[in-house]
């Protein structure tokens, strides 16, 4: 695997999809959850989708229940607390698992591509990898990095 177009991943239907077909744009891959502190970040990514979307910018969510079961059990529901309480009209994607055994194949690879401070393992809710427009992971942030610190990260790749 080369870049993340060689991976699909599941959509909250059940179905697969192709991040081949993200191919061209700028991405912004997120594990997500509904109940953690961080939860508020939703309303700052969904800012910098709106302002970057017709630029080429996709915001991807995987909402993830690996750190102190901080997901709902159902994605329906987790599509609707994001929907009702953030606006979110960003890509979300089905419930996975970022680190261990199960770990997803495209965190795996995200978290190969860029290791974290001490490790490769995702500590926590809301670690983000930026993917450039021809699928390399350019940067990884900690959880606790706002969206709107990435923002200038995100400009230079449409420069």
């Amino acid at each position: 695997m080369d870049t993340i177009y060689d991976f699909n991943v599941l959509q909250t239907n059940g179905s697969e999809k192709s991040l081949k077909d993200y191919e061209g744009k700028a991405l912004l891959i997120v594990n997500t959850a509904s109940k953690c502190g961080l939860t508020p970040q939703f309303e700052g990514l969904q800012e910098l989708y709106e302002k970057y979307h017709d630029k080429g910018l996709e915001i991807l969510g995987f909402p993830c229940d690996q750190f102190n079961n901080q997901e709902f059990d159902n994605i329906e529901e987790t599509t609707q607390f994001c929907q009702l309480n953030y606006g979110v009209s960003f890509p979300m994607f089905a419930k996975i698992d970022v680190n261990g055994n199960n770990a997803d194949p495209l965190f795996t690879f995200l978290k190969e591509q860029k290791k974290g401070i001490l490790s490769k393992n995702i500590k926590w809710n809301f670690t983000k990898f930026l993917v450039d427009r021809n699928g390399n992971v350019v940067e990884r942030y900690a959880p606790t990095t706002t969206p709107a610190k990435i923002e200038e990260d995100i400009q230079k790749l449409f420069d």
